[in-house]
């Protein structure tokens, strides 16, 4: 979770695949937790996976803090698991894939949507790996 952005991807545990969604801006507290609600009622997750930010040497920020706080608010309302998942180079790893896809310039949603789509991936390819 951003400070001023959330990008949203989904994501199927089958095939270990995830697409990037929406962004939700965080403006005003009420209006982000009903456009969660909304993407809940209608994807229908049985989990959720928040980025944890991390500094490279594993350190703790007031952006981590954030995230898990925002992780424990989602789970107490949802009722859903919430896992925290590393998003180190999250971004870079979204521009890149940007980049790859012909893309010079790219919107903020797009960029938040498919960092969100990475942190997914690296969460379902993990639960894939510890299941075999």
């Amino acid at each position: 979770m951003g400070r001023k952005r959330i990008g949203v991807a989904v994501g199927q545990s089958f095939t270990g695949s995830a697409s990037p969604l929406t962004q939700i801006n965080v403006d005003a507290a009420a209006q982000y937790w009903e456009k969660i609600a909304e993407l809940i009622r209608e994807w229908k997750p049985i989990g959720l996976v928040v980025g944890h930010p991390l500094s490279m040497d594993d350190g703790v920020s007031s952006s981590t803090k954030l995230a898990t706080r925002f992780a424990k608010q989602l789970e107490q309302r949802f009722g859903l698991p919430v896992h925290l998942v590393d998003e180190r180079l999250s971004t870079r790893e979204a521009i890149e894939r940007l980049t790859a896809q012909g893309k010079k310039r790219y919107t903020k949603e797009q960029l938040n949507s498919t960092a969100a789509q990475v942190i997914l991936e690296t969460f379902l390819n993990q639960a894939n790996t510890s299941s075999v």
